[in-house]
């Protein structure tokens, strides 16, 4: 008896792939900051604020993909050529 879950092996995958892009993007933001004694510039850089939003913003997206993502079944060829209108 095959069991119909909500995920297949790929979405996992396509979700695991986005949390890493996720991760990577949270290093980038990462890095020593400003304190009250001293003043780090880096804390502007393009890679902080630029780079690295998007790379998480991306991640997330690959995520909501990877969540609505569904594979095209073989054993639906028969319900594909209903909606055409070509009988068998």
């Amino acid at each position: 008896m095959k069991r119909n879950f909500a995920f297949d092996k790929t979405n996992y995958i396509l979700l695991a792939v986005g949390m890493a892009v996720v991760v990577i993007g949270f290093l980038l933001m990462s890095g020593a900051g400003s304190t009250e004694s001293t003043y780090n510039p880096d804390i502007f850089s393009a890679r902080r604020i630029k780079v690295a939003p998007l790379v998480c913003l991306a991640g997330f997206v690959s995520m909501i993909f990877a969540v609505v993502y569904r594979k095209k079944e073989a054993g639906n060829d028969f319900q594909d050529s209903e909606e055409k209108g070509v009988k068998e």
